[in-house]
């Protein structure tokens, strides 16, 4: 069996994961992998927002294609 989740930390930095099986009062090996989800494609880095109009340099100009 392979359960592929996307779960949310904590407060306490520490993701909690339960796990539903299908014999109770079984033995079962577990692997876990934890990577960090990739960003969807469209989504921006936080905080990206707060860049827009901070630049205050008269000379920058925007090239359009």
């Amino acid at each position: 069996m392979s359960i592929v989740l996307t779960s949310r930390s904590g407060p306490d930095s520490k993701l909690h994961l339960e796990i539903p099986v299908s014999q109770p009062d079984a033995e079962f090996e577990v692997e876990v992998v934890v990577r960090p989800k990739p960003p969807a494609p469209n989504d921006w880095p936080p905080g990206y927002s707060a860049l827009f109009n901070s630049i205050d340099d008269e000379t920058f100009t925007v090239h359009k294609k």
